[in-house]
């Protein structure tokens, strides 16, 4: 099968959208499929080599003498690859599948990360909608798109090849009990939160440091916050790391306080690192903690909870290691490699439809 993969950019930035589809063309090549990416260009082009994945360069800023350019690009890229299939992750690149595909009969198929993106409804111009978690199927059905067009496919990432083996990775030097995050430095991820409710029991465990693992627009806001705390030197700022592993393994708890998040993908690292989880009970993260199994849930905005629920397990190390152990089971449905198998099954069945 001729695959072809459309995105902004592949750089190494913890973007979870292009992590995903840099994983399934890795996997496709790996598999026997003729592969190719658009995009921006990135860090991911050297793994793209090692896979046997072809890469096409495509500048498409949304500026219209661009989008031009990009458009006509496209057209010569499609004439070359031939390809079975579109697959769009982003919203560019879904309008550029749509603008050729009667010309040259390809299928295309889109997935949905941040449905609460307002752009994100044009990824129903696609043939077949992947949506990363239950959560976001429903809400782009609420939005207007055909139940029909749509399909789950749940996020995961572990046996990514973008990563080496967990065991593999040494733990960061950290103080513990260890508290961690790993996300981007906006207001929806809870960030806020986070610092709020750890500076509501940092006196009575005051061994107890907080790791902010990531970068951002809102990093400074934040960094300020911390700053106003009387605990401000047990919160770190580590900024962006291309092996997030190294803290994940080395945290005691793993905090993921979203007000919107699809499926992260950093919450099956996080099982896999064995982390006691504690996250926000909205769109796909009680999903994907296998709705309280793997995880405890929270309420969303909500700092004086989330403490609580630091506290209990703080408080009580049994509890702390019997959250660990849950975390770390039933991690199978978690590979990459059943996100593949069920991609692939999809883009099977709208071949076979023709």
């Amino acid at each position: 099968m001729r695959i072809l993969h459309i995105l902004n950019h592949v750089q190494e930035i913890g973007n979870g959208i292009v992590n995903v589809a840099v994983d399934l063309a890795c996997i496709q090549a790996n598999s026997g499929h003729d592969v190719a990416v658009i995009s921006g260009g990135g860090e991911y082009e050297s793994l793209f080599l090692d896979y046997g994945v072809k890469h096409y360069y495509l500048d498409q800023t949304r500026k219209p003498i661009n989008i031009l350019k990009a458009a006509w690009s496209y057209r010569q890229i499609i004439q070359e690859f031939q390809p079975h299939i579109v697959h769009a992750h982003m919203m560019t690149g879904i309008i550029l599948a749509k603008y050729l595909q009667a010309g040259y009969k390809y299928h295309i198929v889109s997935t949905v990360h941040n449905e609460f993106q307002k752009s994100s409804i044009f990824m129903g111009l696609a043939d077949t909608v992947i949506a990363v978690s239950q959560a976001v199927a429903e809400s782009m059905a609420k939005r207007g798109i055909a139940e029909k067009k749509l399909r789950v496919v749940v996020n995961g990432t572990l046996g990514s090849p973008r990563t080496r083996p967990v065991h593999e990775y040494e733990p960061a030097n950290l103080s513990h009990p260890a508290i961690a995050t790993v996300a981007g430095m906006y207001e929806r991820k809870g960030i806020a939160e986070l610092i709020a409710a750890f500076a509501n029991i940092a006196e009575q465990f005051p061994q107890a440091n907080l790791y902010l693992v990531g970068n951002g627009p809102d990093r400074q806001s934040f960094e300020t916050q911390a700053q106003a705390t009387s605990v401000s030197d047990r919160i770190h700022f580590t900024g962006f790391q291309s092996e997030p592993q190294h803290y994940l393994v080395g945290a005691d708890i793993f905090v993921l306080a979203s007000h919107k998040d699809p499926c992260p993908l950093v919450l099956s690292e996080a099982r896999e690192a064995k982390c006691a989880i504690i996250a926000t009970n909205v769109d796909g993260i009680p999903q994907a903690l296998e709705y309280g199994k793997a995880g405890i849930l929270v309420p969303p905005q909500d700092s004086p909870t989330l403490a609580t629920a630091l506290t209990d397990l703080l408080n009580h190390p049994e509890k702390l290691q019997e959250w660990q152990g849950k975390a770390g089971e039933n991690l199978d449905w978690l590979n990459v490699k059943r996100v593949n198998q069920e991609t692939m099954a999809i883009y099977e069945g709208l071949i076979a439809e023709k």
